[in-house]
């Protein structure tokens, strides 16, 4: 005998026995518990009365009432996301901020414009790669004289010199002054380098100078494009240039 029953035989009463599950539903688990039961109704009423509520509140409502998330809020996998504000610009505003790019733009193409101006002075573009060569023509009488032309002695110079464009003195030169700056091959190597590396940098530098140039025109195309005046593309904007329009044209007052 457990100790449950022989409780309930000496104080009289009659021991509670767990209700038998059918075979049957044994499968589905025990029984629920008494308790279990309140539980469960206790909180189906409590959904009932708030449902209740609800119903209640939406019948009072007045439906002529507007609030703003009425406006600003949108469904989202089934659930209300209210949108967030969205910055307002007038066309004023964009025209101003057009402007200060094309300002911005303009000055950094200048300061680029200036750095190639001095590598130029500096370089002079005599031995740069890609340069069109310079053409010195000479004018002779006869065809003797073509037949027996050699330029060195025309020139006055040494035939190991007739290929430079550039510092290349006369035999007299020569003969009066000395040889001045580098002689060594070795040298003479490093200066060409340096000289290549220089002719290089100038070469990315007006390429980036054209760059902002066409970056610049963009920029005034799409500004000009905010005002609502008819317009009609004539060309497609590139890589290279900006869209070209016609805009008709308008008497100033």
């Amino acid at each position: 005998m457990s100790a449950a029953f022989r409780k309930a035989a000496k104080s009289g009463q009659r021991p509670h026995r767990e209700r038998a599950q059918p075979a049957a539903r044994r499968k589905l688990g025990l029984l629920e518990k008494k308790k279990d039961y309140r539980l469960r109704a206790d909180d189906y009423h409590k959904k009932q009365n708030a449902l209740r509520a609800l119903q209640k509140k939406a019948l009072d409502k007045n439906p002529d009432e507007f609030y703003f998330k009425m406006i600003r809020a949108e469904l989202q996998d089934g659930v209300h996301m209210i949108k967030q504000p969205k910055d307002e610009v007038t066309p004023e505003q964009v025209k101003l901020m057009r402007t200060q790019d094309i300002k911005y733009v303009e000055m950094k193409r200048v300061a680029e414009a200036k750095k190639i101006e001095r590598l130029k002075s500096e370089l002079h573009l005599l031995d740069a790669e890609g340069k069109n060569p310079n053409k010195h023509v000479f004018f002779l009488d006869t065809k003797k004289e073509v037949q027996e032309f050699d330029i060195a002695t025309h020139l006055d110079t040494l035939p190991e010199l007739v290929g430079r464009v550039y510092n290349r003195p006369t035999i007299a030169t020569l003969q009066k002054e000395t040889l001045k700056g580098a002689t060594e091959p070795a040298h003479l190597k490093k200066l060409a380098q340096q000289r290549k590396n220089q002719y290089d940098l100038l070469k990315q530098r007006i390429e980036r100078e054209k760059a902002m140039f066409v970056v610049a025109q963009k920029i005034q195309t799409r500004k000009d494009l905010l005002d609502k005046t008819h317009k009609v593309k004539v060309k497609k904007e590139t890589t290279n240039s900006p869209a070209i329009y016609k805009f008709k044209f308008q008497r100033k007052r």
